[in-house]
């Protein structure tokens, strides 16, 4: 009886070292883990821009991201960081993609976690896989897919994705080539972010905003100026060192929570916690601006109320500067290099108020000359239309005279110098 035991226990501890040895053989090879893709998470709430509802139970979710930088080894963070209860992964794969939601063949790799296939993610937390030997290169969509076995919210998501997702009918299909017939939305699911294996002189910008750094309204598939920086920096001598993430929701706020809980309640976790961080870039405060000015919406009777829904969240330019500072100071703790971005124009939009633009031309004096950042990117001074500087050029919007098109997201990427980021 004592033979067997031994032996059993002898097999239980060669297997939890080869476990072990697994997860972390990136250790032998020398540099550090760096955020080649990722995305803010939030969790569905009310607000100007409102997610659609959605249940899965025994289906497929396949979404497709687009890593900056390249590599050889990488790993998945998965998140139910919204989430009440637990939630069930019952497969996971990571494939090169052929086109739209096909992968191409043979390039598909299951996903595993302290070498299971299937994974429990505790409510409130993140999930990272084991590290997958799959080579990478830059720009290249990459399709995840993950198998929901039971019944479950979409509580953990990031609204406006840069790529259509693919829902299935029931059963697996997460080792597939193809789903067919999908439902497709553009939202991801439960997924936050690709990390790659990479030497030490790589590292990520992460870009930190609203829905002008989510990308709302460029239409183009990677229209928004994240992508478009991305791609002037692979066209610049040693752009393959600093991958860039787009680290945007639509509806946030610095001060007050919209979709997604404020930037300042966030902050470590879309910024701090991304492995490889070297330089940041802030675009945020037009809604906390803009929003206490929203006009009211009849109510279920009919009514107008006198006030809009965020009346009563009025700032001034020195909370919005108190709130910008903050972010500096936890940044620059962590050796994160700093950049401003001028807030946009806006004029012409629902929200527009004389008193409201004042606080705006008063923050981006202050994002200008104040000195608290380590850089400035003058995307204001870039769209603004120099005969109505309240504006944007007419060329440069999408419509509602707040977002930015295209040519303007293109104008805003250019307007960045690209000797001041630490990657170059």
């Amino acid at each position: 009886m004592s033979t067997r035991i031994w032996r059993a226990a002898g097999l239980f501890v060669f297997a939890a070292f080869l476990t072990l040895a697994l997860i972390g053989q990136s250790a032998s090879v020398p540099g550090h883990w760096v955020s080649a893709w990722s995305t803010a998470v939030q969790a569905p709430r009310s607000g100007p821009i409102a997610p659609s509802s959605l249940t899965f139970e025994n289906q497929t979710v396949r979404m497709v991201i687009r890593p900056t930088i390249g590599g050889t080894r990488l790993r998945i963070r998965f998140s139910n960081e919204f989430g009440t209860t637990r939630l069930a992964i019952g497969s996971a794969h990571v494939a090169l993609v052929k086109e739209n939601g096909t992968i191409v063949p043979g390039s598909d790799l299951p996903l595993k976690f302290s070498g299971d296939a299937s994974v429990i993610i505790p409510a409130g937390a993140p999930m990272l896989s084991d590290p997958v030997e799959m080579k990478v290169s830059p720009f290249a969509d990459i399709a995840v897919s993950i198998f929901l076995p039971n019944k479950t919210d979409p509580s953990t998501f990031h609204l406006l994705g840069q790529h259509d997702t693919y829902i299935s009918a029931p059963g697996d299909f997460s080792g597939a080539e193809e789903i067919t017939n999908p439902k497709v939305t553009k939202a991801w699911y439960w997924l936050a972010g690709l990390e790659v294996w990479a030497s030490e002189r790589t590292a990520a910008i992460v870009t930190f905003g609203d829905s002008i750094t989510d990308g709302f309204g460029a239409k183009a598939q990677y229209g928004d100026w994240p992508n478009q920086l991305a791609d002037r920096l692979a066209e610049g001598k040693g752009s393959s060192a600093l991958a860039v993430d787009n680290e945007g929701i639509g509806g946030n706020r610095i001060l007050w929570d919209g979709l997604g809980i404020s930037a300042l309640a966030r902050f470590d976790r879309d910024v701090l916690s991304q492995p490889g961080v070297s330089d940041l870039i802030i675009l945020e405060g037009i809604n906390d601006i803009g929003w206490p000015d929203y006009k009211a919406r009849p109510d279920k009777d009919g009514v107008i109320p006198k006030e809009g829904p965020y009346a009563a969240q009025r700032i001034t330019a020195k909370d919005l500067i108190q709130g910008l500072q903050q972010l500096i100071n936890r940044a620059h703790e962590h050796g994160i290099k700093v950049f401003g971005a001028t807030m946009t124009p806006y004029g012409g939009s629902g929200a527009f108020t004389d008193d409201s633009e004042a606080i705006r031309a008063a923050v981006n004096q202050w994002i200008r000359t104040g000195g608290a950042f380590d850089g400035v990117f003058d995307f204001d001074a870039t769209v603004r239309d120099p005969d109505h500087p309240t504006k944007f050029k007419d060329d440069m919007q999408s419509g509602d005279y707040l977002h930015p098109n295209a040519s303007g997201y293109k104008a805003m990427a250019a307007a960045i110098d690209l000797s001041k980021l630490r990657g170059k």
